[in-house]
């Protein structure tokens, strides 16, 4: 008998040895080697997305441009995810755990540029990658595509999958992905985005609702009978002053901002149709919501007083972005290993002319990476539909400095610099960054747990409410 435990135990952890999963600096390594062999791939796709520059919903080549390279990749596509037919789900691998990466791929109207330190529209009138968007479409193919390769090189349990999204411009294909349940059962997410600094972002956004309101009149001759015509251009006007009059009385957090997206035909008919887009922001939906239901009061007194007729159309809605601890660790230690981008003078000098023409002191790209904060900081002021992903799975988000610091965002400066190798280091950087986080989790269970646990605290007694109603569809036209 003791000779048989002597045979049988030397088996047993011979067996547990071949079971062991690989170290963290090993699946690592192995991530960082994937981005570096396919970072020429990842440029090219990244600069045929900038050159499509498709916005909002409009995203058809940049969506099939960012499957097909996954698809060739060994991802498994599954297209028009929620009933949006630019949106796509990409898979790869089986079981635990389940790991998300988002990409986003949409540009802004009319800020079209070359790769240029000036003012100078590629296509006048054009979209732009004013957001980096093409930068975050390939760096997260690549982190995805690493993660992919260390899984079956290790012949690892897990699975990674990426969802292309579209429309985070206009803050809507996420929030339509989540209410279809397109990202139910992750066990963790993780997210990234261009900007002006490196570093992993604990920072929050805020709240928002998308909404249009459209009144109706009645059509007359500007001059010959304008007594017979109802105007629906007076009603947004009058709406839009009523609101201006609101500002005084809204909390600092809240921000509200329109555009007049139909205002008549012509100035010698009175208009029986105008519409009027809106966006009302605050630190969360408590926040929103009350400004909202201010501003329909609004619409319904300009109707009133104009004897027109309106409707609201509420496009979409999302939460204040959930943070989490444990990830953002994740991402941060993941960023310090796999190092910031390093700049050339040459980059250096064309980042600086371009802070000559916007009137920004010449600092250049930010070099290094920022030391992560002690604590949650605050919205700076935007939103986006990645936080409605952070309220159903604990996601953590890293930035990389892709244009000069003090760069106006959403303009063509950072159109710019997202077609140049500025661009193309940021998204590698956000590769080997988002690779290597990804293929930690894979080795790494207590890391998950820790997030999950954050998770569950923060979200205890406050199951997720989809901000838009359960049966409004996506808004394709």
């Amino acid at each position: 008998m003791k000779i048989l435990v002597a045979l049988t135990v030397p088996f047993v952890f011979l067996a547990s040895l071949t079971a062991q999963k690989p170290d963290v600096g090993t699946v690592r390594q192995a991530a960082w080697a994937s981005v570096d062999a396919h970072t020429a791939e990842l440029e090219a796709l990244s600069k045929r997305i900038w050159r499509f520059a498709e916005t909002s919903l409009k995203e058809n080549r940049s969506s099939k441009a960012l499957a097909s390279y996954l698809e060739q990749q060994g991802f498994a596509i599954e297209h028009g995810a929620a009933d949006i037919p630019t949106a796509f789900v990409a898979r790869y691998g089986k079981g635990k755990p389940v790991i998300g990466i988002l990409a986003e791929f949409d540009a802004l109207p009319g800020i079209s540029n070359t790769v240029s330190t000036k003012k100078a529209p590629l296509v006048r009138g054009g979209g732009g990658h004013g957001c980096g968007h093409n930068l975050f479409a390939a760096g997260s193919a690549g982190a995805a595509v690493a993660a992919k390769e260390v899984l079956a090189k290790f012949d690892l349990p897990g699975t990674i999958i990426l969802f292309g999204c579209p429309a985070e411009e206009t803050v809507i294909g996420k929030v339509y992905m989540a209410k279809a349940g397109v990202f139910d059962g992750l066990d963790v997410c993780l997210d990234w985005h261009p900007g002006t600094k490196t570093g992993a972002d604990f920072a929050t956004t805020r709240a928002l609702n998308n909404f249009k309101v459209r009144f109706s009149g009645k059509t007359a001759h500007g001059a010959s009978d304008p007594w017979n015509g109802r105007s629906a251009l007076d009603a947004v006007e009058l709406m839009n002053h009523a609101v201006n009059m609101l500002r005084e009385h809204v909390k600092p957090s809240t921000r509200i901002h329109y555009v007049i997206s139909d205002g008549g035909g012509a100035p010698n008919v009175v208009p029986d149709r105008a519409e009027v887009w809106y966006f009302v922001r605050d630190l969360d939906r408590a926040g929103v919501i009350s400004t909202y239901n201010r501003v329909l009061k609004t619409a319904k007194g300009a109707a009133i007083a104009t004897d027109t007729t309106h409707e609201v159309d509420l496009i979409t809605g999302v939460h204040a972005y959930l943070l989490n601890r444990p990830l953002t660790e994740l991402i941060d230690r993941n960023l310090r290993a796999a190092g910031a981008p390093q700049w050339t003078p040459g980059e250096q000098r064309f980042a600086k002319q371009i802070q000559i023409a916007v009137a920004k002191e010449q600092k250049g790209l930010f070099a290094g990476i920022e030391a992560m904060p002690a604590e949650e900081l605050p919205a700076p002021g935007g939103s986006t539909d990645a936080a409605e992903v952070s309220r159903l799975t604990p996601t953590g988000k890293l930035r990389v400095a892709s244009a000069p610091l003090g760069s106006p965002w959403h303009a063509w400066p950072v159109v710019a610099c997202s077609g140049t190798t500025i661009g193309h280091k940021a998204l590698r950087c956000a590769a080997r960054t988002l690779g290597g986080a990804a293929v930690e989790l894979l080795v790494s269970p207590l890391v998950i747990s820790a997030a999950r646990a954050e998770f569950e605290r923060k979200t205890k007694d406050k199951p997720y409410v989809c901000p838009i109603p359960i049966d409004r569809k996506p808004p394709i036209k």
